[in-house]
């Protein structure tokens, strides 16, 4: 019998596209993703189904765009009976765990009482689980997932099994004082000084627990069991605060302003953009005006949490190796989106037509498949969970039903085949139970053009030349030469809207 192949999926939360050294950054170091890329193919065109945490990762887990999977913005649960790749590995015999941030249920309080979060930070806060679906009362399995080792948070500020468990156990005083400042301190600062050492950090935890299972793996623990693994670092998001050597690994005064940082002012009269930027609704996680100083540090910071995180990775893939594992696992690196990183003036994320939110790092070695090299073929987070499906040799009826993504596996084959001519990214962003911040946004991107169009700005979208202008600082909307160009990707934008919507409830009857 031909021997099923094992999966690592390792993913971090809010690291661009461009944050590695293999796609071209002069400054920050990622050796061991570089020496994956090398062996595997890395894409240049990877973008994200939705620019938010919560969405994107669950349509990762679903092969589902939000509008069918049901979490369409931060903070709304993934349903329980929507059908996941995991649930499907496992039923057909493959060990399923994850490891680290999973992000499928809310942090933040409810806006009402009733819903329950297995993720929520005043749950895992508490002393003892009481009614909450935390700590002995966590739901298991999690998704599909028989094995969770959770975190939850970022940089210092992280619970879950994390602190429950691990920090507790190794430095307990530590882990009280990371409860208490919990209750103090506001999670969506920008950065601050990591008071947890490199060897009892986030990112070190991930790593350890991530070849401890490898560990156990290769002992005979789960059997015949192939594995898929779900390998996730809870950083570079805010509040970044990378430990021990990595906090002054990088000058911010080294750091280059990118080349738009100073179009802010320009974005003030834009039509969706300017009253957002006026009035910041949210500005510790969305639409972040910044200064050339506060871009330098986060930069840099964010690079110190990356070369750390790309330490980790070359701990584990070193594991795999001399383990035996390398030769049958499959091994797959990307991010959830990306931030602006001081592009247009601005950091972190929100919803705004740039590519630094949309697009993402994308990595992935398949032995005895896959085919080094880099391609610049279009691919989309929706098509991660069905190539997986499709490269284990799951048949297509027992994959979940009406996964929407493409197989992208002649990609892997060949990095110079094309499958997709575009992809769409939804974004439906929502801040309080009414607003003040209700946002509807569809982005179109296509081998040369990029195309974004606004809810409620009717007669007004952004149009940039993917190719040309790299930095989106002319927007050709207005361009009457390019006016048949603007009505085609309105047509394509249109036409892909509606094949990703809902078919539900599905008919019952015959007539």
């Amino acid at each position: 019998m031909e021997e099923k192949m094992n999966v690592l999926f390792m993913i971090t939360d809010q690291q661009r596209a461009d944050h590695l050294s293999c796609s071209g950054n002069p400054i920050l170091k990622t050796p061991n993703l570089d020496k994956l890329a090398k062996e595997g193919v890395r894409f240049t065109s990877a973008f994200c189904t939705n620019p938010m945490c919560m969405p994107n990762r669950a349509t990762i887990l679903t092969g589902l765009y939000p509008n069918v999977h049901g979490v369409r913005s931060n903070g709304i649960n993934l349903p329980v009976d929507v059908p996941t790749i995991t649930r499907a590995l496992h039923e057909r015999g493959w060990h399923t765990i994850s490891i680290g941030k999973t992000h499928y249920n809310f942090w933040t309080p409810s806006y009402k009482k009733l819903p329950k979060s297995a993720e929520s930070f005043d749950a895992w806060k508490a002393k003892k689980a009481l009614d909450n679906p935390v700590k002995e009362n966590f739901p298991m399995p999690y998704y599909g997932f028989e094995e969770v080792e959770l975190s939850v948070g970022h940089g210092n500020l992280v619970l879950g099994h994390y602190l429950d468990e691990w920090l507790e156990e190794r430095a307990p005083n530590l882990a009280k004082t990371v409860r208490n400042i919990f209750n103090v301190d506001n999670f969506f600062t920008l950065f601050c000084d990591s008071f947890i050492p490199e060897e009892l950090y986030n990112t070190k935890y991930v790593e350890e627990r991530t070849i401890a299972f490898l560990e156990r793996y290769v002992k005979g623990d789960y059997g015949e069991k192939p594995f898929f693994l779900h390998c996730s670092f809870p950083d570079p998001h805010h509040p970044v605060c990378p430990p021990g050597k990595y906090k002054d690994m990088y000058n911010p005064e080294e750091i280059e302003l990118p080349k738009s940082f100073n179009d802010i002012k320009n974005l003030y009269n834009h039509p969706f953009l300017g009253a957002h930027l006026k009035n910041a609704v949210f500005r510790g996680a969305l639409l972040r005006e910044s200064t050339e100083e506060e871009v330098r540090k986060f930069t840099a910071l964010n690079y110190g949490s990356e070369t750390c995180i790309d330490h980790s990775i070359g701990q584990i893939l070193a594991s795999l190796e001399k383990l035996g594992l390398a030769d049958n696992t499959m091994v797959i690196f990307t991010s959830d989106h990306g931030d602006f990183m001081g592009d247009h003036g601005m950091l972190l994320k929100g919803p705004a037509p740039f590519n630094g939110v949309l697009q993402v790092p994308l990595i992935w070695k398949v032995p005895g498949v896959s085919k080094p090299g880099v391609s610049n073929s279009l691919i989309s987070s929706v098509d991660i969970p069905k190539t997986i499906l499709n490269l284990l040799k799951i048949k297509e009826r027992q994959h979940p039903p009406n996964m929407q993504g493409y197989d992208m596996t002649s990609v892997l084959k060949d990095p110079s085949v094309k499958i997709r001519d575009r992809c769409l990214i939804v974004q439906d962003e929502e801040v309080g139970p009414k607003g003040p911040m209700r946002a509807r946004l569809r982005h179109l991107i296509t081998e040369s053009y990029k195309l974004t169009i606004y809810e409620d700005v009717e007669g007004y979208g952004d149009l940039y030349d993917r190719k040309n202008d790299p930095d989106e600082l002319k927007n050709l909307w207005f361009d009457n030469e390019l006016k048949d160009l603007r009505l085609e990707l309105l047509d394509k934008l249109i036409h892909e809207d509606l094949k990703i919507q809902s078919r539900y409830p599905e008919r019952q009857g015959a007539t």
